[in-house]
């Protein structure tokens, strides 16, 4: 019933093998890799040991069961396991979500597509939004870098959420989101659509994607846009180019720290995590098939929701879910629509884990 959990259980003690091997303790970056997937593959290994040791006791109780001398006490012990095994499967359920990692930090990227101002609003509303969504959960936020539109909200906006869970709640917010309502500016009280896209990254360490000097090349500037005499007097921002291995060039750019050194190291994460994401996409294209009945591709241009003002009405059009609270879930009460994405990709897993 669950092969991906026997999977994970040979990769352990493989990893197990390796890291008492006295070559592998001698490279520190290996070892620290390694030590690493191990440690990730112990939060699945472990419940899955543990129902695979209740699944054992469960079948001699039952077997006992049958003996009319023993009854009584196989009943009993019947009894005590059957909730055990219970919470331990619905454990096992619930990382079936997971895919690799659990990530302990997320970069999320907001970008304005199609409708000029309304679409800088939108994406400042989607920004504020995801904002008060984590706060409310207890998570950190760090604003990492932003471009203001010229009537409010942003072009561009970039910041990082980190605690536990985080990812698993915001993983399935990457995609288009698509925006229904009569802007400010319209004197005719006409509805116009505008849109704006969505990225959630996993933020990997130095060890999961290594960038070497060589690899990058990079410049110091002036800072534009609004910002005070500081922005156009001092050399604070950073442009970093990434250039090995790609297709294209991957350029990222950070100004909002009055500090060099700062906006190179923010830049730094970006980078990181985009490079990752490429990492990422190519494992989801060699699973396609496996997985096309699943949600969360991460795909930016995919359309994942419509929000209609007019109508108080939100659209996840990946589960066809309707929910006439709009003004709530952008205030970031997004749990019910988060949860419904859960409930979704869980039942999805466990038919193909089952298959």
């Amino acid at each position: 019933m669950w092969p991906v959990f026997e999977q994970h259980l040979a990769r352990y003690r493989e990893l197990e093998k390796q890291l008492a091997d006295p070559a592998v303790m001698a490279d520190r970056g290996r070892y620290a890799q390694l030590a690493k997937e191990h440690g990730t593959l112990s939060r699945s290994v472990k419940p899955y040991l543990e129902y695979r040791r209740l699944m054992d006791q469960l079948a001699q109780a039952e077997a006992l069961a049958g003996d009319p001398d023993m009854r009584a006490l196989a009943e009993e012990e019947l009894a005590r396991l059957r909730p055990q095994l219970a919470a331990v499967q619905s454990r096992l359920e619930d990382l079936l979500l997971v895919d690799g990692e659990d990530y302990g930090s997320i970069i999320v990227e907001i970008r304005a597509g199609t409708g000029g101002d309304e679409a800088a609003l939108f994406a400042g509303d989607l920004y504020n939004m995801y904002t008060h969504y984590a706060r409310d959960h207890g998570w950190k936020v760090e604003d990492i870098s932003f471009n203001p539109g010229e009537q409010g909200g942003y072009k561009e906006v970039v910041f990082s959420v980190t605690g536990d869970e985080a990812y698993q709640h915001f993983r399935y917010e990457s995609g288009g989101h698509r925006v229904q309502r009569v802007p400010k500016t319209e004197q005719q009280g006409r509805i116009h659509t505008s849109a704006a896209t969505v990225a959630v990254l996993p933020e990997p360490d130095e060890v999961q994607v290594d960038i070497r000097d060589q690899d990058i090349e990079w410049e110091r500037m002036r800072a534009g846009g609004a910002g005070g005499q500081h922005v156009n007097k001092t050399e604070s921002a950073v442009r970093i180019w990434y250039k090995r291995g790609t297709p294209e060039e991957l350029e990222v750019k950070c100004q909002d720290e009055r500090s060099q050194h700062k906006n190179f190291e923010r830049a730094m994460r970006i980078l990181r995590s985009r490079l990752f994401e490429r990492q990422q996409q190519a494992l989801h294209q060699q699973r396609a098939e496996q997985r096309r009945s699943l949600i969360g591709s991460g795909d930016r241009s995919e359309r994942i929701r419509t929000y209609n003002f007019p109508q108080n009405r939100v659209t996840d059009h990946r589960i066809n879910l309707t929910l006439y609270k709009l003004d709530s879930i952008m205030a970031g009460e997004l749990d019910e629509l988060i949860q419904a994405l859960k409930d979704y990709d869980k039942r999805q897993r466990l038919g193909q884990a089952s298959a």
